[in-house]
């Protein structure tokens, strides 16, 4: 039997965000050395706010530490011929969400996700009878958390039902690593029964890297220029790179929570301790997602057809197949399961995606794989994971991290209490934080237009989806 999107993303965050590989590599070219407003990130955040600077006719740059544009929002057209968003893969809420709408004005192709999830149990499809039970487990779970959540923030592990029974894992894999990239024990429930809804799923067929790399175009950018230190105050900025000094009278800050908490980048003065803590409370799960290239459809799946199973144990996965018609499917691991198998590397990842489709599908699967990929976000030494998720007991960390530090600003979808976790808070993060940077300096000049991304040549609440990025 096959569950409808409504129905299973009501039960899982389906997809969350996560990075990926695909904007135009460039060397570093020396910044210039002031600003009205410096950008650290060019990722949805950064590119956003740098958008809004620009409209309002402020001197902005935007200084990335990484090659190319996007965050974790990348997507690799190479590899297998086809886009491969490697990062996030879906935005959500089309009748509010302003990069879709940019995204039309750029001739950009943009979709609504299809329906047609389906539960595999072990080598047969879920019988209609078995898809009710799920569901029903689903929102049982569903319904104890938000309960739960009214009483205190305690871990969604803590409020899960007891007697889930066959479905208990499959509950807690799309609850958890599938929705946020970290086990229902890691979770606060405040957290995500804050997480707006995002049932509605929609994806730009160039894919979402690409969808940021165009909307990047025309805007100052300084590439592979890691910032090294901020010496801030109440006053300005300057911002110290290897390829020189930035001075400013203010900076919006997008790195991850998880940077921000590592001290890779010096500020001095430091940040407040409220600031920091705020941002390792809201660290980063895992999410990674292995792509194989399986020619003549072995698998009998349709056109983007998601999978997944009924498991009794955190190795699981989600199986996205055929995407966009093509021989390409991509297996997304996450959680504490996911963040141990990408810390053995792509062969071993590559490895356990065979070894999961064959337990799937039967033992003829391994030779028809042709080529694979996989993501290591964990290991991108400028991102440090995939999406922010509150610790249990500190959702109210959100709302911290999005205070003013003197003439700094902290934007990205760690700082949206409601829409963390996807590049629709990173969009809207980045805004708010130019709107009040922009205050700050005396508001806009006058006025103008943002720059319009060039046209291309041619043409019951749920959880979210994942895709800061899923």
């Amino acid at each position: 039997m096959t569950v409808t999107r409504r129905d299973f993303l009501s039960a899982s965050a389906a997809f969350a965000l996560v990075p990926a590989l695909g904007g135009r590599v460039l060397a570093a070219q020396p910044p210039p050395r002031e600003a009205d407003i410096v950008v650290i990130g060019a990722g949805a955040a950064g590119i956003a706010a740098a958008r809004r600077i620009v409209a309002a006719n402020r001197k902005v740059i935007v200084v990335e530490a990484a090659g190319q544009v996007g965050g974790r929002c990348q997507t690799d057209a190479s590899t297998f011929g086809v886009p491969f968003d490697r990062g996030a893969r879906w935005m959500h809420n089309p009748e509010t969400n302003p990069m879709i709408r940019l995204a039309r004005s750029a001739g950009l192709d943009i979709v609504t996700a299809p329906a047609g999830q389906k539960i595999r149990i072990g080598r047969r499809y879920a019988r209609p009878g078995e898809t009710e039970e799920f569901l029903a487990a689903l929102v049982r779970a569903n319904r104890a958390i938000d309960d739960a959540a009214r009483k205190a923030d305690i871990a969604c592990a803590a409020a899960m039902p007891k007697d889930l029974g066959d479905w208990a894992g499959t509950a807690e894999f799309l609850l958890g690593p599938n929705f946020c990239g970290k086990d229902l024990k890691d979770l606060s429930a405040v957290d995500k029964v804050r997480a707006q809804d995002r049932n509605t799923a929609i994806a730009c067929r160039q894919g979402l890297g690409a969808l940021i790399a165009k909307l990047g175009e025309g805007l100052p950018l300084a590439l592979s220029t890691p910032v090294q230190r901020i010496l801030w105050s109440n006053r300005d900025v300057m911002v110290e790179t290897p390829s020189g000094k930035i001075t400013a009278r203010a900076a919006i800050v997008t790195v991850s929570s998880n940077v921000l908490a590592s001290g890779n980048i010096k500020f001095a003065p430091e940040l407040p301790k409220r600031a920091l803590d705020a941002a390792a409370k809201l660290s980063l799960g895992s999410y990674d997602r292995i792509a194989l290239q399986i020619p003549g459809n072995p698998l009998g799946l349709s056109r983007d057809d998601v999978i997944i199973e009924q498991s009794n144990s955190t190795k699981t996965a989600l199986l996205y197949g055929n995407i966009a018609g093509s021989s390409l499917c991509t297996i997304d691991v996450a959680g504490s399961f996911g963040r141990d198998l990408s810390a053995q590397g792509e062969q071993a990842m590559s490895a356990f995606a065979v070894e999961w489709l064959t337990k799937l599908y039967g033992s003829e699967v391994g030779a028809a794989v042709k080529k694979t990929s996989a993501t290591r976000w964990n290991a991108q030494p400028f991102i440090l994971g995939a999406m922010s998720a509150a610790a249990p007991g500190a959702q109210f960390s959100r709302r911290i991290l999005a205070e003013p530090i003197g003439a700094i600003y902290l934007a990205g979808e760690a700082t949206h209490e409601t829409l963390w976790g996807t590049i629709d808070g990173a969009w809207d993060s980045g805004e708010r934080a130019a709107d009040a940077a922009l205050r700050r300096i005396g508001g806009a000049k006058e006025a103008t237009p943002a720059p319009a991304a060039p046209a291309a040549k041619h043409k019951r609440r749920t959880p979210p989806r994942s895709g800061a990025m899923n």
